[in-house]
């Protein structure tokens, strides 16, 4: 049931063999507790998970959470995995939590779904087992293995784990394997897209898939050309629904780190052509000697970091900074290994680097947008938490570059463009960086920070063609869509992207899926381009 066997023989020891309900009630009392950095030198009690793959370094550099504002909040390893997948399940957040503090990270799903029933066996009767389901906005548009439920009654559901516990004390753990291969098929049924381990899409930079072909629909085929972006790690089910939605295309997942020194997945649902892409030129630095070459002399020799995690939208404080000075202080030499691994746990949730001796210090804006692709002082003129938050939040400019270069050929004179959710202008940059003339731009951006920075850039580059800036996407109703169509000529390519604030990992309180506030706008851009199809069609 996912209890260690020294924990299970400390809990016989304390009650006898006997009494299977004391033996319980002695287990659910065990917990394990994470320690802080210690404010003196001297041992360190802590012993923290690192997420450094010796066998897959770069694989496991990603952060699913891009979109955090709280110091607090955990990044994405294996522990917090495990969390979502409880949560997805329907457990309350503190009865998963409470489980994997109490058995280990490492214990099997299974053996925590275990303890967490074992756990409600004492409780009262009206204790909520699970919370509400999260729907989307309509109900009837879920598949039926999206519509799961529980056994009818709270009593039986105890019954049936206290008589499991029971036996799983006296048979160990022999059948955890087969428990684990079943919680695994049940899972699997949820999601008919699988998000793969290594993130190429349809190829990359390098490493390219050759034999690669993939058939449209023919109601997806542009133009007018469509691309989607979103977080790749989403709850169950979002990017099923994203893929109905868009013509059941195959979404094609990308991690950055293949374009740039920082690790970023996501996931694109768009119609455009696949082969024959390129690189922006210059090809920007992949590692981050490359990128901050200035870090190297201050890098200590135990983190072995070449790339950035995801880039974030707020960074460390300058009190996580100095408290990792004096833990590093206080060891002459290199620190112990447990100290190693709190520091390297720090430094890769918030991208740290190394400014000097034993100081480990967040990027500077400037850097941020140096490694997501913009260019010098894009964001400059704003304050520094809207600029991490404007950067953090946008595409990242030479992995959108890759996947837009077929477009080149295609417009030689220029493209039109409606940009929904536009942030700081990352498709457009692409598309200029790329020599493809923006003719005339839709922008639809809420923020109006990101509308000033964008805005700039298009001034500041001194662009010849239209830019129409909007506020909410509502304005763009089939009337005013028909207007710009008539008068523009129809549109070759919308690009946009739902904010990840409630689709990513960790953000526990808000991780509604396509039904949170921000993503629900999903629908809108599915609206408008049927909308925008429907037209140009009827125009022909």
């Amino acid at each position: 049931m996912g209890f260690s066997v020294k924990m299970v023989t400390r809990a016989i020891e304390e009650t006898g063999d006997q009494n299977t309900e004391q033996i319980l009630e002695v287990l659910l009392r065990y917990s394990a507790t994470i320690d802080n950095f210690p404010s003196k030198c001297g041992p360190v009690s802590y012993d923290l998970q690192s997420s450094e793959s010796e066998n897959d370094f770069l694989d496991d550099l990603s952060d699913p959470e891009a979109c955090l504002d709280n110091e607090e909040d955990a990044v994405l390893r294996e522990k917090e995995t495990k969390l979502l997948h409880l949560i997805d399940m329907n457990f309350l957040e503190d009865e998963a939590s409470s489980a994997i503090n109490a058995c280990g990270p490492d214990t099997s799903i299974a053996d925590l779904i275990d303890f967490i029933y074992a756990s409600q066996i004492g409780k009262t009767d009206d204790f909520p087992l699970c919370k509400p389901l999260h729907q989307i906005p309509n109900d009837d548009e879920m598949r039926p293995d999206q519509r799961c439920g529980f056994p009818p009654t709270d009593q039986k559901r105890k019954k049936l784990f206290a008589e499991k516990f029971k036996r799983k004390l006296e048979m160990g753990r022999s059948d955890s394997k087969e428990s684990k291969k079943n919680l695994k098929e049940s899972i699997e049924e949820h999601d008919r897209i699988r998000i793969p381990r290594h993130m190429i899409g349809f190829g990359i930079p390098n490493e390219p898939r050759p034999t690669f072909q993939r058939k449209l629909p023919e109601e997806a085929i542009g133009p007018p050309y469509f691309y989607f972006e979103n977080v790749a790690y989403t709850p169950t089910g979002v990017w099923d629904t994203i893929s109905r939605f868009l013509y059941e295309i195959e979404p094609e997942f990308v991690d950055s780190l293949h374009f740039c020194a920082a690790a970023r997945k996501r996931g694109y649902v768009h119609n455009l052509p696949v082969q024959n892409r390129y690189l922006l030129q210059p090809i920007p630095p992949l590692t981050i000697y490359e990128a901050l070459p200035m870090t190297r002399k201050w890098w200590p020799t135990w983190d072995q970091r070449e790339k950035f995690n995801c880039m974030r939208t707020c960074i460390g404080s300058a009190k996580l900074t100095q408290r990792i000075k004096e833990a590093l202080e206080c060891w002459g030499g290199n620190p112990p290994i447990k100290t190693q691994k709190r520091v390297m746990y720090e430094c890769k949730k918030w991208n740290l680097l190394w400014s000097g001796k034993n100081i480990a210090a967040p990027l500077e804006p400037d850097e941020y947008e140096f490694i997501m692709g913009y260019p010098k002082d894009h964001t400059r003129g704003f304050s520094t938490t809207e600029r991490y938050k404007a950067v953090g939040n946008a595409f990242q400019v030479d992995t959108v570059a890759y996947h837009f270069s077929v477009l080149k050929s295609m417009f030689p004179t220029g493209i039109t463009v409606l940009s929904l959710f536009s942030g700081i202008g990352g498709a457009e940059i692409a598309l200029h960086r790329l020599g493809i003339p923006l003719k005339t731009v839709v922008s639809v951006e809420i923020s109006e920070v990101s509308r000033s920075i964008f805005r700039g850039w298009w001034e500041q580059t001194n662009q010849r063609g239209n830019l129409i800036e909007l506020e909410d996407v509502q304005e763009l109703s089939t009337d005013q869509l028909q207007k710009y169509i008539n008068t523009y000529g129809g549109f070759d390519l919308i690009v946009g992207g739902s904010p990840c604030t409630n689709l990513t990992g960790s953000n526990l309180h808000h991780r509604d899926g396509l039904a949170g506030k921000e993503s629900i706008l999903f629908y809108d851009f599915w609206r408008v381009l049927n909308t925008v199809k429907c037209i140009m069609r009827n125009n022909k």
